[in-house]
C-alpha cells in the first residue's frame, strides 16, 4: 500500500512538473531558445491568480485572468527580448532570458512585498477518498484531471488544426514556411501565447496546493524544468510528458528511501545525471 501512495503522491508532483515544462517546450520546440524566464510567467499567473480570488471569491475567474495576464506577458517578453536576439546563437538569448527572471523576481519582491500572499479563503481544500484508504484533495485531482485534458489540446491542436501544421513547418524551415504564405510572427506570438498561459495556470495550482505565493516559487520549478525536457528529448511533448511523472515518481520514493542522504531537489538533479550518464539524447528522444 505504501508504494501505491508514493506512486500516487509523485504522479501528482509529476503533473505539476508536466504543466510547467509543457510551455517552456513548445518554446523551445519553436524557436530553439531555453526560456529561464518562463518560471517568472509562472510566478505572475500564481500572483495575478491569488489577487482576483481574493478579491471576488471566484477561483475560476483567478484562472482565467491568470493565464490571460501571463499570456500577455510572454507575447512581449518574445517581441521586446527574444525577437531581436533571433539572428544570434542561442546563448545569448539565455542569457537575456536568466536576466530577465532575475528581473522580474526583484519587480515581485517590490510590488508584492518579500513575504509572499495567500488565499483568503483556501478553496478545493477537502479530501477525497479514493481507494483503499487513500485520500486527495480536491484541487490535486482536479489539477491532474486538468492537466490530462490539456496535455489531449495540445496534441489535437499540433496534429489536426492549420495552426499546429503551421508551428510544425516553421521550426522545419521557418524560410520556407513564411515562402508559402505563413505568417511567422503569428505562429510565434501564439506559440509564446500558449507557452506562457500554461505557466499561469500551473502557477495558481502550485499557489493553491501550497497556499503561498512568493517571489521565488519559480527557482526551482524552472530547473527541474529544464531538467524535464533534457529527459524527454528537446523539444518533444510527449517526451516532456513522461519524463515529468516519472520524475515525480522518482522523487517521490527517493524522499523516503533516500531522504536522509539527498534532499527532494538533488534527487531530481541526481536522476538526471544518471540518466544524461547512459542516454545522453534523453529518456524518450532517438539518437
Amino acid at each position: 500500500m505504501l508504494y501505491v501512495e508514493l506512486a500516487a503522491q509523485g504522479l501528482v508532483q509529476g503533473a505539476i512538473y508536466a504543466l510547467i515544462a509543457l510551455g517552456l517546450t513548445l518554446v523551445y520546440g519553436l524557436l530553439r531558445i531555453l526560456h529561464v524566464a518562463h518560471a517568472a510567467l509562472f510566478t505572475l499567473g500564481a500572483y495575478a491568480g491569488v489577487m482576483v480570488c481574493n478579491a471576488s471569491g471566484s477561483l475560476a475567474l483567478g484562472f482565467a485572468v491568470a493565464m490571460l495576464v501571463a499570456g500577455l506577458a510572454g507575447v512581449a517578453m518574445f517581441r521586446l527580448a527574444y525577437q531581436p536576439l533571433l539572428a544570434q546563437p542561442p546563448f545569448v538569448a539565455l542569457i537575456a532570458s536568466i536576466g530577465l527572471y532575475i528581473a522580474f523576481e526583484e519587480v515581485f519582491r517590490i510590488v508584492f512585498g518579500a513575504q509572499g500572499l495567500s488565499f483568503a479563503a483556501p478553496p478545493l481544500q477537502g479530501q477525497v477518498p479514493v481507494f483503499g484508504g487513500m485520500q486527495f484533495k480536491v484541487a490535486e485531482l482536479l489539477m491532474m484531471i486538468g492537466t490530462a485534458v490539456i496535455i489531449g489540446v495540445l496534441g489535437w491542436l499540433q496534429t489536426r488544426t492549420r495552426i499546429g501544421v503551421a508551428c510544425q513547418a516553421t521550426v522545419s524551415d521557418p524560410q520556407m514556411a513564411e515562402s508559402f504564405g505563413i505568417a511567422l510572427r503569428k505562429v510565434r506570438d501564439i506559440n509564446f501565447f500558449v507557452g506562457s498561459a500554461l505557466a499561469g495556470f500551473a502557477g495558481v495550482w502550485v499557489a493553491l496546493l501550497n497556499n503561498l505565493v512568493e517571489p521565488t516559487m519559480g527557482s526551482v520549478p524552472s530547473y527541474k524544468a529544464l531538467a524535464i525536457i533534457v529527459l524527454g528529448g528537446l523539444g518533444s511533448v510527449r517526451g516532456t510528458l513522461a519524463a515529468a511523472l516519472v520524475l515525480g515518481v522518482v522523487e517521490s520514493f527517493g524522499t523516503i528511501y533516500l531522504g536522509k542522504v539527498l534532499d527532494r531537489n538533488a534527487i531530481a538533479f541526481a536522476f538526471l545525471i544518471l540518466v544524461l550518464m547512459v542516454r545522453p539524447q534523453g529518456l524518450f528522444a532517438k539518437r
